[in-house]
């Protein structure tokens, strides 16, 4: 059963609320799921493309909660033991050397280097020693580069939260954080993680959307400018990029597109600033080919009629 101190969010409008205040806009199903993760204890997994704002979940649940986001970066070949805790190895040692110096030292030597002012502790065994008062945030971010070594691992972190200091003994969460992880999918994650993990995929943003997301991320910007923006992000996205842009390059270009003092989005400003939003070189290529009219127009009505330009 969940700890009491969990009820940090009673209903799905209470988390919409609180995700608002950090300029995040939360939809329902989002917002149950977050609130669901946090009465059950149970770690949420965001899948989705690039871009869409899934880091960002946890980030923006830190700050609407005011408690520390901790945050694990997976990649290819990341050590279980790295992600756990290191001792403070030249620490150790000038200890080691004091001792040498000092008959009363040397007699606890052993249990002076193995303490706690020389245990480095890194984002796990953070998220676990957390003290309070509300669950830390742990950010396990694109769990999918990790191999599936890391992964089995994870799930005995992930069903028990406490892991063993051999020199110390088994350290047990006091508040067990709240647990997101997110994919991009580069593979796919074992059915066991998922069991353990509330899931919900987070798409692009539908266009009201979009344009609610930029007037709170970029205030100063025109409504008819941010209007174009999102119109020709949707259409951008109907074509088959290696890389389709997310909500992240959107925010980007209209910051970008304020800076250069544009008020209205022509075909060529589109293809001028079109680094912004296409990271590729044949992506971009592509979109002069297609045109920054056509785009603007919005005349690409699905991916196959983008193929055959």
């Amino acid at each position: 059963m969940a700890d009491k101190s969990r009820a940090i969010f009673r209903t799905p409008e209470t988390v919409q609320e609180a995700f608002a205040a950090e300029n995040y806009i939360a939809d329902r199903p989002l917002a149950l799921t977050v609130m669901l993760g946090a009465e059950l204890e149970k770690p949420i997994l965001l899948e989705g493309e690039a871009g869409v704002g899934k880091t960002d979940v946890a980030k923006v649940l830190a700050g609407a909660l005011d408690t520390p986001l901790i945050r694990l970066q997976c990649y290819e070949g990341l050590d279980a033991s790295t992600t756990i805790y290191e001792w403070n190895y030249p620490r150790q040692i000038l200890q080691i050397r004091m001792a040498e110096q000092d008959p009363a030292l040397k007699s606890s030597l052993q249990t002076s280097i193995f303490g706690d002012e020389f245990l480095l502790s890194r984002p796990l065994l953070q998220a676990i020693r957390h003290p309070g008062p509300r669950p830390a945030v742990l950010l396990i971010d694109e769990v999918d580069r990790a191999d599936e070594e890391f992964e089995a691992f994870l799930l005995e972190v992930l069903s028990d939260f406490q892991v063993t200091v051999p020199e110390i003994g088994t350290l047990t969460a006091a508040l067990r954080p709240l647990v997101v992880l997110t994919s991009n999918r580069t593979r796919e994650l074992s059915d066991a993680l998922k069991r353990r993990c509330l899931y919900l995929w987070i798409d692009y943003p539908s266009p009201a959307k979009e344009r609610e997301i930029v007037r709170r991320r970029v205030p100063e910007i025109e409504a008819a400018l941010a209007e174009q923006i999102c119109a020709a992000m949707q259409t951008l996205r109907r074509v088959d990029f290696y890389k389709r842009p997310g909500i992240a390059e959107t925010l980007d270009w209209a910051r970008a597109l304020l800076r250069l003092g544009a008020l209205t989005l022509g075909p060529g400003l589109l293809e001028e600033t079109a680094g912004c939003v296409l990271k590729y070189h044949d992506d971009i290529e592509r979109l002069h080919a297609i045109g920054g009219e056509r785009i603007l127009a919005g005349e690409i009505a699905d991916e196959r009629e983008a193929e055959g330009l």
